[in-house]
């Protein structure tokens, strides 16, 4: 299974890219499932929704319909995985919530954290083993084999990423791979549009992990303009 999808569906810029003129922003969701199959929360990271929120997406999202979950900037940014006890039942409550369209929970690192074995080991350890979880590793100290071989230890997923001043390692540690575009700009990180030819060496990244067995979430980041979009559909294409 590959799936392609957007970080976030709701933005005043990409009115005519995905949404038509007048578009309220309550029906926007409705016109991205029209045409996607998995979209990656973002605004979770800054305000943790209510477990009613996760089930009224449940009910909303069509079957067969994805979604990722970012964690919440408290656990990651503010307290760098420390002491994750107080946020697992928020975590838990929101996957039950969410029910068959959960997809993975995706935990971003700080770019200035670096590597800790022990931290990341103790947090992924603490977390249910029927929760799926992909980790933005984004400090270079990270890329190491005993980081990939803790990841494959817990069944999570390294995330594989793509954008300016971001380490660009095809590693898979889990049964999916998970990966994030943030654009091709070289100098800032959400920018840019991704070339075809781009597109068409990701698309072939995405068949050999097809290939191998392990479902592929891939999901654009680069908003500005409407880019996540272009290139979404792009890709979806290629892939047939």
């Amino acid at each position: 299974m590959i799936r392609v999808g957007t970080s976030g569906w709701s933005y005043d810029h990409w009115e005519h890219v995905l949404y038509p003129p007048g578009t309220p922003p309550r029906d926007r969701l409705a016109r991205y499932v029209a045409e996607f199959d998995t979209v990656e929360l973002n605004a979770s990271f800054y305000r943790w929704p209510r477990d009613s929120s996760f089930a009224s997406w449940r009910r909303r999202l069509p079957e067969g319909f994805g979604m990722a979950v970012k964690a919440p900037r408290g656990l990651t940014h503010a307290k760098r995985l420390y002491a994750p006890e107080p946020w697992l039942p928020r975590l838990t409550g929101a996957w039950h919530e969410l029910g068959p369209r959960r997809e993975a929970l995706l935990v971003q690192l700080r770019p200035d954290q670096e590597r800790d074995d022990a931290r990341l080991d103790w947090f992924l350890g603490s977390l249910p083993v029927w929760m799926r979880v992909a980790v933005e590793l984004r400090h270079p100290s990270w890329q190491h084999d005993e980081v990939y071989g803790l990841l494959e230890r817990h069944g999570a997923a390294y995330v594989v990423m793509s954008g300016a001043r971001l380490p660009c390692v095809l590693r898979a540690t889990a049964p999916f791979v998970y990966v994030r575009l943030h654009g091709p700009d070289h100098d800032h990180l959400y920018g840019g549009s991704y070339a075809d030819a781009d597109l068409a060496w990701w698309a072939d990244r995405c068949r050999e992990w097809d290939a191998q067995g392990r479902d592929v979430l891939v999901y654009l980041n680069n908003d500005g303009g409407g880019n996540a979009v272009r290139n979404a559909r792009t890709l979806r294409w290629l892939l047939g």
